[in-house]
């Protein structure tokens, strides 16, 4: 595997030099309660709810947070698709990133873990709404937390996604 450019490098000790391996035991069918959670917020364009340009953004973004000192003790990456057209991506950081748009999150999430390829989102929507609705819940918004960047995915040999629904 390639590793990364000399700033984002430094980023993880993991022997990819990228994403770290994802031990999905914390997050799989838990309640998980935020209070101001400090996230970096970036938009991205989507044609179709296809995002374009994913890998730039992360990128540009992850350089910021790194030229910060801000990056967060536990990578948390939060997608959110809120049209055809477009999506938030919330990146957790430890500290505010110059010239860069920060935002907080606050709330109680049921989390649960899947794990394949990304054609398998609308299976996994049905699956986590099913899952509230025998655990008594209802979820408000859903959140995408993608734990590994492809590459990474496929060293580890498993593409984890934790589905986060807002209570």
């Amino acid at each position: 595997m390639k590793k990364l450019s000399k700033p984002l490098a430094k980023l993880s000790n993991s022997p990819t030099g990228c994403c770290e391996k994802f031990n999905p035991a914390p997050w799989n069918n838990k309640i998980i309660t935020w209070k101001n959670k400090l996230f970096l917020q970036d938009r991205l364009f989507c044609l179709f709810y296809i995002p374009l340009g994913f890998d730039k953004l992360m990128v540009k973004n992850m350089e910021k947070i790194s030229s910060a000192g801000a990056l967060a003790k536990k990578p948390v990456l939060l997608y959110d698709c809120s049209s055809p057209f477009g999506a938030d991506v919330f990146i957790a950081i430890d500290k505010f990133v110059p010239n860069s748009v920060p935002a907080r999150i606050s709330g109680t999430f049921l989390s649960r873990v899947f794990e394949g390829e990304f054609k398998d989102t609308g299976k996994w929507v049905k699956e986590m709404n099913a899952y509230a609705k025998r655990t008594k819940h209802s979820i408000k918004k859903l959140y995408f937390f993608y734990t590994t960047c492809p590459s990474c995915a496929k060293y580890y040999g498993h593409n984890y996604v934790v589905l986060l629904g807002q209570l």
